[in-house]
């Protein structure tokens, strides 16, 4: 209902209009009737040259408007309501009730239609018009912005004379940060004002307030929402969010892709209806058990789904607890465990190094032996390599996992002849927590459990106790590990590929190794040919290792010496000659190796001439002794080099010349074959080295 203005009221507009009209003109008066703010404004509006009698202000054209308002549009979505709420109040009443962005314009605007056109002759109040202060003089809209405060201006007060006919109300609307978006006002006859009106805006501008911070916020937690998203699925393992209940909120791609199922089949549901630990079938047994673990803890999960086999995962667990500090969920990392294993065996180096193209050789026998490999790789089934010492079977085992389908996987090398025989079983196939005395609390994994979806190779496999052979060979028929001390199989992916440098079918015949492991592992036999069968790789194999150990120095081969090696019988294989080599490459001083680097053993072998050095020195005729400064008079032997100490009284330098050798390459010989020199010395008066 319309309320009449008061007495009061009227004496206070009349009091104001004069005061106006004296500041207008300039004239010194008592303004302390006007409320602080009112005559503050009313001085920055005549200090902005704004012309009293008239309306100037600026009108957005069109398309500035449609910017501008597309600009505030999620605002205007929240505002308007409440602008037609506060009118279905005010209705017939000749009230307009407006919003206006930080910067004055009206944006929106709710009025009555037969008042509408006076207002707009009178106020130029119409979307699009600015009420900033600085360009309309003191009015609700422009000082509430310019105050940031709400305000109510009434008749009289107004700075602009077209503006006295009406009182206005307004209140800001602010940013979390405390910055302004802009106002809300209501205009209306001077005659109809109330402070009530007031109070309606400024409840009005706070329920706006609250309602654009919950939509703030919700768009900051949807963002976070959508970076998790991102996140969880962009994690290379398999992520899990639980609720406390242990139902899951929220599960990436490779979890779902990990335990066969599909996103609605488990969002929502308990995941312990489909996971278990231990075997534990009952979710509350299980949730109770996963609770118990500190947070952080790693253990193993069995997924029973019911259209797959069995598969076992690694799961990290983690709580998460809200500001009470109360646990409110948990997020769960799998791994898989070969995913798991291949990570750490790539950082621990179980991983094969060689391929087949690391396979130097060219002779018959070599090319043989790398196709039937190349057959053997391509295979999934047990390969047993046999060969004699030092002939790199190693190498091959590298190479035809490097060739399979397994390749991805982790490479374990076991050397069976160098494990303790009470460890064995424990090293291959791991333990469970407590298994004995001494034993992790966590367990450990065996051998066969980190090569899990890769290649184990058994190097000298003879010599595994029998014992670990009947383990070995269930493993082999089950494809399962059972650790020491537990009672639960873990299904594992493993190629085998064993070695011996033994005499298998002999060890079965002796009861030294089991019959049906060693058909087992004998499904494709590859035997590596000894160096003897392959001399037409020696020269290869020689430069090969010249060039390894050469220390980046340019090494040259001299012919007789390929020859010489070609006619050695080579007990030890590629390993011996490596050796050779890298001695060799030791002994050299002008890059050039000679027959004279090589051990006495393989030359003598090869039907080289070494006389003793007895006869040597009996036979050698007077004038050599007496030319005892004369190069290569005593071979580079051991024998020779003593000789040649005891022909120069244990000078270092004496001797290098009748060795042919620099002072230098002396001391090092003597040092690699520990001769003292100090012990071929005739006497305090021998000459200084």
């Amino acid at each position: 209902m319309r309320k009449t203005m008061t007495t009061s009221e009227k004496d206070y507009q009349q009091q104001v209009h004069k005061l106006w009209e004296r500041f207008i003109r300039g004239e010194e008066a008592d303004y302390s009737l006007l409320r602080p703010e009112i005559y503050e404004s009313w001085q920055r509006s005549r200090h902005a040259d704004i012309d009293h009698e008239k309306i100037s202000t600026s009108v957005l054209d069109p398309e500035d408007l449609n910017i501008r308002i597309n600009a505030n549009l999620r605002i205007l979505e929240i505002v308007h309501p409440y602008l037609e709420q506060i009118y279905s109040v005010v209705k017939g009443q000749g009230f307009f009730i407006e919003y206006c962005d930080k910067d004055g314009y009206i944006l929106d605007l709710i009025g009555d239609p037969d008042t509408q056109e006076d207002i707009k002759q009178q106020s130029m109040l119409v979307i699009g018009a600015n009420r900033k202060e600085s360009l309309v003089g003191t009015n609700a809209i422009g000082t509430c912005l310019r105050l940031q405060k709400p305000i109510q201006i009434r008749g009289e007060e107004h700075y602009l004379r077209p503006h006295k006919h009406y009182a206005c109300s307004s209140a800001p609307i602010f940013y979390q940060d405390g910055s302004v978006r802009g106002c809300i006002n209501a205009t209306g006859k001077a005659a109809d004002v109330h402070p009530h009106t007031l109070g309606m805006i400024m409840c009005a501008a706070g329920g706006i307030e609250k309602e654009l911070s919950i939509l703030e916020k919700n768009r900051a937690i949807k963002l976070v929402s959508a970076q998790r998203n991102s996140i969880i699925q962009s994690i290379s393992d398999g992520i899990i969010l639980l609720n406390q209940r242990g139902q899951v909120i929220q599960i990436n791609a490779l979890a779902l892709k990990m335990l066969h199922m599909k996103y609605e089949a488990i969002l929502g549901k308990n995941l312990f209806d489909t996971l278990s630990f231990d075997g534990r079938k009952s979710a509350a047994d299980n949730m109770a058990l996963l609770s118990r673990f500190p947070s952080g803890s790693e253990i193993d999960i069995t997924h029973r789904g019911t259209n797959s086999a069995p598969m076992t995962f690694h799961l990290s667990a983690n709580s998460v607890e809200d500001n009470d500090k109360n646990n409110s969920g948990m997020v769960l990392c799998l791994y898989e465990k070969k995913t798991l294993n291949r990570m750490v065996n790539t950082i621990s180096g179980y991983r094969a190094k060689y391929t087949f193209d690391s396979i130097i050789g060219q002779a018959p026998a070599t090319k043989k032996m790398i196709d039937l490999c190349v057959r053997a790789g391509r295979s999934n089934s047990n390969i047993l390599i046999t060969g004699e010492s030092g002939t790199g079977k190693e190498l091959v085992a590298h190479a035809m996992h490097n060739a399979s389908s397994h390749r991805r996987g982790p490479f374990v090398a076991v050397n069976c002849a160098a494990l303790p025989k009470s460890l064995v079983e424990s090293e291959l196939f791991g333990y469970a927590k407590g298994a004995f005395t001494g034993a992790s609390k966590a367990g450990n994994p065996g051998k066969f459990e980190l090569a899990d979806g890769g290649t184990i190779f058994l190097d000298e496999i003879g010599d595994m106790p029998l014992e670990v052979q009947s383990a070995l060979l269930r493993v082999i028929e089950t494809k399962e590990v059972v650790r020491i001390g537990s009672k639960h199989p873990k299904r594992i992916d493993v190629r085998i590929i064993a070695a011996t440098n033994r005499n298998l079918p002999q060890a079965v015949e002796e009861k030294l190794f089991r019959k049906d492991l060693y058909y087992r592992l004998n499904v494709m036999a590859i035997e590596v040919p000894s160096l003897t069968e392959r001399k037409e790789d020696i020269p290869l194999l020689a430069d090969y290792f010249a060039e390894t150990y050469s220390g980046g120095q340019q090494i040259t081969v001299a012919p007789e010496v390929y020859d010489c090696l070609c006619r050695y019988h080579w007990p030890g294989n590629i390993r011996q000659l490596e050796n050779t080599m890298e001695r060799a490459i030791n002994l050299t001083d002008d890059g050039c190796i000679t027959l004279a680097q090589l051990p006495d053993e393989i030359r003598c072998a090869a039907g080289e001439q070494i006389p003793p050095l007895a006869k040597e020195l009996t036979n050698r005729p007077a004038a050599a002794k007496e030319t005892s400064s004369e190069a290569h008079a005593f071979p580079d032997t051991r024998d020779g080099i003593c000789a040649a100490l005891e022909e120069s009284g244990g000078n270092v330098t004496k001797a290098g010349t009748l060795l042919g050798m620099s002072r230098r390459t002396v001391y090092r010989r003597l040092k690699a074959l520990s001769i003292d020199y100090e012990a071929f010395r005739k006497g305090a008066n021998t000459s200084q080295n």
